[in-house]
Order: C-alpha cells, then sequence, then structure tokens
C-alpha cells in the first residue's frame, strides 16, 4: 500500500477541479483550513488523515481505523476476489471502506490478519527494515526432528529466486506441530522451508505479529479494533 501523503496543492486542484493559480489565490485569500489552521503554503504536506476545510465545505475528515480479524481457511487476504469470500467481505459493510490488507495470508492458512485504512502504519508494520516477528504454529504430515531447528536456524537458500532467508526460530511443540517465527514473509516461505524435507503443512496458523497476538475471544470470521497500545506497538518511522 503506497503512502497517500502528498502535497495541499494537488489535493485542491483534484478536489475543487480548479486549475493551480487559483488554488494559489485561495490559499492567500485564508479560505482553507488545515486541521483547524489557515493553510497558505502550496506544498504543505497532508496525508489522509488530515481534516482539510474550503470555507465551510469539509472536503477530507478520515479517522484512522485498525481491526484484528480471525481469517479462516478458504478466505482470500484479498479486498476482492472473483471466486472467494474474501476478508473484507467478513466485516460488516460500513467498517470495510478505505480498508486494506497489512501482511497477507494464503487461502489455506488462518490467524492473525491486520487490516487498517492507515498507509504509514501498515508500511512500518510490513517493511523488512523493522524486521517485526511473526510467529506461526504449523501442523506437519510427518514427525519433527532436532535437524529441522538447525536448519531453520542457519537460513536456506532458494535457487529460483536466488535468494537466502533469514534466521528462522523453530519450537518443536509435539510430534508434528511447530511454532516458527519469521521477520520476513517470502512467498510461501513456511511451507517451501518444510519442503526441503519432504514434510508437507497441513496447517499453517499465524499466532502474532510482533506484539499484537490473535485474540482468544475470537473465533474465525470475527474481527475487533485494535487497541490504542497495540497500535502504538508499530513505531511509526519521523514525518519529513
Amino acid at each position: 500500500m503506497q503512502s497517500k501523503r502528498g502535497r495541499l496543492d494537488r489535493f485542491l486542484c483534484s478536489e475543487l477541479q480548479i486549475p493551480r493559480k487559483s488554488v494559489r489565490e485561495l490559499l492567500l485569500a485564508g479560505r482553507v483550513r488545515v486541521d483547524g489552521a489557515i493553510a497558505k503554503d502550496l506544498d504543505l504536506q497532508i496525508d489522509e488523515f488530515a481534516r482539510v476545510q474550503f470555507d465551510e465545505q469539509l472536503l477530507q475528515s478520515n479517522t484512522p481505523s485498525y481491526l484484528m480479524l480471525h481469517k479462516p481457511v478458504g478466505v482470500v487476504s484479498a479486498t476482492q476476489d472473483a471466486e472467494h469470500q474474501t476478508a473484507l467481505d467478513l466485516l460488516d459493510a460500513k467498517q470495510r471502506n478505505g480498508l486494506h490488507i497489512a501482511g497477507r495470508l494464503d487461502l489455506n492458512s488462518s490467524g492473525l490478519l491486520l487490516l487498517t485504512n492507515d498507509s504509514r502504519w501498515s508500511q512500518a508494520l510490513m517493511s523488512p527494515t523493522n524486521k517485526v516477528d511473526k510467529l506461526y504454529r504449523v501442523t506437519l504430515a510427518n514427525p519433527l526432528t532436532a535437524d529441522y531447528v538447525t536448519a531453520f536456524a542457519q537460513g536456506m537458500y532458494f535457487g529460483f529466486e536466488d535468494i537466502m532467508t533469514q534466521p528462522a526460530k523453530l519450537v518443536i511443540v509435539s510430534e508434528h506441530v511447530a511454532e516458527v517465527t519469521l521477520k520476513e514473509g517470502k512467498y510461501h516461505q513456511i511451507k517451501r522451508m518444510f519442503g526441503r524435507f519432504r514434510n508437507p503443512v497441513l496447517g499453517l496458523h499465524r499466532v502474532s505479529i510482533g506484539q499484537i497476538v490473535l485474540d482468544d475471544a475470537l473465533t474465525p470470521g470475527q474481527s475487533r479494533a485494535l487497541t490504542p497500545q497495540e497500535v502504538a506497538c508499530i513505531a511509526l518511522p519521523a514525518r519529513v
């Protein structure tokens, strides 16, 4: 999801369908307010949550929204899909507006899915430089051994993409169940890593992303708003 931050003059040109020269005149006349203050700078940077008012006309007034969803198997991590039910289909219509998914799960995986309309927050959440831990519970067809722990900790090379995975933590929970912690999310990474051992993944469930843990009270398909503490645990980059 690309950042929705941009210049005030471009926003006004688009919203009011007027040329840039006219925008300058409006600003000089003090007819535009951003977050309650008169704005006169053409280059002023605003984002999707800036309150923008022209005279008595409110042009933008969005509220940040952050949700966790317990994604069931068989639901796609998408805003729309012609064949399958989507994550947004599980929400009330009034909740869906402007939301995008931060960190996808594939069709046959379940667990924690985060949705927001805040592009800066989702970018910080998924940025490789932030290395936010993602914890998964994995059910496997064949028994696990200590060799898995070592191999995951060393990382694995995938020749097709010519990439090396970052070290991953694997904890054996039982003979056929492991908990895997990743700091990245390459395409079908967990299934492909277990594939090196010719051990099919029967179930993949995401438990947490960083300090945000899937609420035990949510049954598959249910969602709730994140708490302020959960939102704040994802550190945003400083504004420039």
